[in-house]
């Protein structure tokens, strides 16, 4: 009875210490996976399709979703022992490791209901879809015939729905939205990356690769077959999303990557990515491969993480932001506002990007009712503004202060002005460059009205209604007009 005891108040500390010292230092980690230096267009004909097609879409949701929502602490990185990782001192870490890997008896979403998570999505605007199927802790979120260390093995596994990423990936299918895996390349709980004769130091593998070459393909092998399973068993996808900068061919690691100041082994952690490539397109034809930070045919568009690029990029990329402090579910975690995520969008569309914003579901499948608020107050601005969004590409002069610039393919423009939130609507806009035809008229795409401007030198100033000023603030106001060609 006292050994049982013992384990409950070991299991309890745990807990606790994790969700106070483990979530602030989540920004340390995702901060590794900065933008690439250099990109490559990709020469497949169905791949570049599907890349403009991409493009169109400007705002997604990445979903975190594993056994890290059961205790409410930042995704998977618990486990690793580096530096920047805090843990109770009096456990050990064979001790809590045992207790990580357990969590998967009590991951049970009994509520999950992945319907509703796409229409708040739809609801949202948002129109791709990146699903975690498997992050770093090597749980996966589909059924995996590779491991029994899976949803489908746990208290989940007589649900009908209990392969979720299965019910995940069709719900937002029949809502329209692009379908994207996201995949760790590294996987801790697997015997051929972190080898148990060895201690796990870091976030690499923990043996010589060199020396173990067998281990190794067996790693490389199991990688493959599960992404086969992702590209074969799950119906038509558009994006492989691979995490785990990591995991590369040693030749690849440059300044780039080691000024992320994670430690880089003697030996190269290659996985065959052209043999997974290979396989994946003959699967699902046009495939973007998004193989993150590892430059070249398989990063098909760049991903800064917590991050707006300071400057326009004509090549494809996406700032991936979380809606709260942590990408999964954290109690009481602290959310962004709808306005700064809107900004934020503002900023990225108009630099040439997209907006992946994360969301964590919570353990029983449900989703928080902040999400849900925040995700409905975007989805409003939206609907009224999205013409300045959606299927637009970037302008020279793309910026003006807090003013931000788009255009459609027809040539159309678009003024985006981002506004003090909670702050009365000033009586009117202003923006050099970027002026509308002469004679022309300027629409205020939030009640679809013109509105009253006149040119000032390089400058042009746009009245405001008095209507619209007294009802409501706004986190931005898009105006459409027909640029001046001079």
């Amino acid at each position: 009875m006292m050994n049982r005891l013992n384990k409950l108040v070991l299991v309890i500390v745990c807990l606790l210490l994790l969700m106070l010292c483990i979530t602030p230092v989540q920004a340390q980690v995702d901060n590794i996976h900065h933008q690439s230096a250099t990109y490559e267009y990709p020469e497949d004909p169905q791949v570049l399709a599907k890349l403009e097609k991409w493009r169109d879409q400007k705002f997604g949701v990445i979903i975190h979703w594993g056994l890290y929502a059961v205790p409410g602490i930042i995704e998977s990185w618990a486990l690793c022992s580096e530096d920047w990782i805090e843990r109770d001192s009096t456990v050990s870490y064979h001790d809590f490791k045992q207790w990580y890997w357990g969590l998967h008896k009590e991951f049970n979403p009994v509520n999950f209901n992945p319907e509703h998570w796409a229409e708040v999505a739809k609801s949202a605007g948002m129109r791709y879809l990146v699903f975690t199927t498997k992050h770093h802790d090597g749980f996966n979120m589909f059924d995996t015939q590779q491991t029994d260390f899976k949803i489908t093995s746990g208290p989940f596994a007589g649900n009908p729905r209990a392969d979720v990423a299965k019910y995940v990936f069709n719900a937002f299918r029949q809502e329209g939205f692009m379908i994207g895996a996201y995949f760790s390349k590294p996987d801790w709980h697997s015997e051929y990356y972190w080898w148990p004769k060895y201690a796990t130091a870091n976030r690499n593998n923990n043996y010589d690769i060199r020396k173990y070459a067998w281990r190794w393909n067996q790693y490389k092998q199991f990688t493959y077959n599960q992404i086969s399973e992702l590209m074969h068993n799950y119906g038509t996808m558009d994006i492989l999303w691979l995490d785990g900068g990591w995991v590369r061919p040693k030749e690849t690691v440059n300044k780039e990557v080691l000024s992320w100041g994670a430690p880089i082994p003697d030996w190269s952690q290659d996985i065959d990515m052209p043999r997974i490539a290979a396989m994946a397109r003959e699967a699902q034809p046009g495939l973007l491969m998004v193989d993150r930070t590892v430059h070249g045919p398989y990063e098909n568009y760049q991903t800064p993480e917590r991050s707006i690029p300071d400057r326009k990029i004509d090549h494809p990329w996406e700032s991936c932001i979380p809606l709260a402090n942590n990408w999964g579910y954290v109690p009481k975690d602290e959310f962004k506002s709808s306005a700064t995520i809107i900004h934020s969008l503002v900023e990225v569309v108009a630099k040439g990007g997209s907006l992946l914003l994360g969301i964590g579901p919570k353990p029983d499948g449900t989703l928080p009712e902040i999400v849900e608020n925040r995700l409905g107050e975007i989805g409003d601005w939206l609907e009224v503004n999205g013409e300045a969004i959606y299927n637009t590409r970037t302008i020279d002069h793309y910026q003006d202060g807090a003013v931000f610039f788009t255009r459609d393919k027809s040539g159309y423009h678009y003024a985006i002005a981002c506004l003090a939130e909670n702050e009365p609507l000033p009586p009117s806009i202003e923006w050099s460059g970027n002026r509308p035809k002469k004679g022309s008229k300027i629409k205020l795409l939030q009640n679809g009205k013109t509105v009253k401007w006149v040119q000032e030198g390089d400058k042009v100033k746009v009245y405001l209604p008095a209507s619209l000023i007294k009802n409501a603030s706004y986190p931005a106001l898009a105006f459409s007009f027909v640029a001046d060609k001079n």
